[in-house]
C-alpha cells in the first residue's frame, strides 16, 4: 500500500459536544502518530506502544460520550457501547500482531482502524446528535 496521508478533524465530525470534538481530535492525532511510526520505519515496540495508547485513549474516549448518552437516556446505548467493544477489541489484536511481527505494522493496518473511527463517527455518532441536542433543549426551556 502506498503511503497513507495524515487526517484532520473536520467540523462536519462534530458531534456539538466540545469535549467529545475534542477527543475525536487526540484520536485524530494518535492516528497521525502511527503514520510517522511507519514512515520512520519505527522499532517494533514503539509501534505495538503506540497502538497501546490508542487502545486505552480509545476506552477513555468511548466512555466519556457513553456518560453523555447515558445522562440523557440514549435509546441506542447499549448498541452503540457493542460497537465501541468492537474497536477495542480490534486495537488489542492489531497490538498482539504488531508485537509478534513487525512486519504486521503497515499502512494497511494504520487505515483499517482508522477508516473504523471515521465509519463510526459518520454512522453511529452522527445519530446521536439530534437526540443529544433535543434533551439539551427541552432541559433549558424548563429553566
Amino acid at each position: 500500500m502506498e503511503k497513507l496521508e495524515k487526517i484532520q478533524w473536520d467540523k462536519q465530525l462534530s458531534v456539538d459536544i466540545k469535549e467529545i470534538d475534542d477527543l475525536q481530535q487526540k484520536m485524530f492525532a494518535l492516528f497521525n502518530a502511527l503514520v510517522d511510526l511507519e514512515e520512520r520505519g519505527a522499532e517494533t515496540k514503539e509501534c505495538a506502544n503506540m497502538i497501546a495508547e490508542i487502545h486505552d485513549y480509545s476506552r477513555y474516549f468511548f466512555s466519556r460520550e457513553e456518560d453523555y448518552m447515558r445522562k440523557d437516556n440514549y435509546p441506542d446505548l447499549n448498541f452503540h457501547k457493542k460497537e465501541h467493544r468492537q474497536f477495542v477489541k480490534m486495537t488489542i489484536s492489531c497490538r498482539r500482531q504488531v508485537s509478534e511481527d513487525r512486519e504486521n505494522f503497515s499502512y494497511a493496518l494504520i487505515k483499517t482502524m482508522r477508516d473504523w473511527l471515521f465509519d463510526h463517527i459518520l454512522t453511529y455518532d452522527l445519530l446521536y446528535v439530534p437526540f443529544l441536542r433535543i434533551n439539551r433543549y427541552i432541559k433549558e426551556v424548563k429553566i
